[in-house]
């Protein structure tokens, strides 16, 4: 399924999605100008290698602080890179439909540490998965997959208008957002569970895709602001996550609610 738009309108301008976006996009036009050489030194360089990741603590011992600075940097680095326009095109899409809520409900820079955190956490869930991988990491899906774990948790009446493939065309529909999440996690589970197979060659980081989506929800059930409750008309009752009071509603006088949600 691929998200058009949700059914939920940002209550503020979501700025920090947007300039992420706009740096993944800068850096991908920046990418373009490289030759073949050039491009794949760019992606080790600055992409996330696991292998050096388990020789970390050989660095701290020999006192290789810029070593160990270089590679942890690169777990920031590896976030904004892209192999291809459909990788970064495909990442883009899905963070434009789900961040801003999710930026709206946390506020500018706690969602700018929740993605750098999540995007961080979802690196590291591929580290483990393939320990003696000599492959770069690149791409955003970690990082929005956090950012997918939280809007799952967080508007669970939402709707997400998608482009649904039925007997080899594509149909627009109207899918609540618990399923359409849901249903992305389960098949990011099964392709993660198949490529630990021996043998498999595999190229999706789908164990970043699983860390991030529960990095996400772990991180969003600590980081989102506490539960407003006022009963004066006008003001705000529950927080809109379908937990509690009127899930989003404000309260206004008989016959004039409106849902936020």
């Amino acid at each position: 399924m691929i998200p058009i738009r949700d059914s939920i309108r940002s209550r503020r301008f979501p700025v920090v999605n947007i300039t992420i976006i706009a740096i993944n996009v800068a850096v991908f036009l920046y990418q373009s100008t490289l030759g073949p050489r050039d491009l794949q030194l760019f992606f080790m360089r600055h992409g996330v290698i696991p292998v050096q990741f388990t020789l970390l603590p050989r660095f701290l011992l020999a006192g290789r602080i810029e070593v160990v600075t270089h590679l942890l940097g690169t777990l920031g680095s590896a976030m904004f890179l892209h192999g291809g326009f459909l990788h970064l095109a495909g990442n883009m899409l899905y963070l434009w439909v789900f961040g801003d809520n999710v930026e709206d409900r946390l506020g500018h820079l706690r969602y700018l540490v929740f993605y750098l955190v999540t995007g961080s956490l979802a690196t590291m869930a591929h580290i483990l998965s393939a320990p003696g991988s000599t492959v770069p990491l690149i791409g955003a899906s970690g990082a929005i997959a956090g950012v997918l774990g939280a809007y799952f948790i967080s508007f669970p009446r939402s709707r997400v208008m998608a482009l649904v493939p039925l007997f080899f065309f594509l149909h627009v529909a109207e899918v609540p957002a618990v399923v359409f999440l849901a249903f992305w996690f389960i098949l990011q589970l099964i392709y993660g569970i198949g490529s630990l197979a021996p043998g498999s060659a595999d190229m999706v980081a789908w164990w970043a895709h699983v860390g991030g989506f529960a990095a996400g929800v772990l991180l969003m059930r600590m980081m989102r602001p506490p539960r407003r409750t006022y009963h004066r008309p006008g003001q705000w009752e529950g927080d809109g996550d379908g937990s509690g009071g009127t899930g989003g509603i404000p309260v206004y006088p008989a016959g004039r609610r409106r849902y936020f949600d």
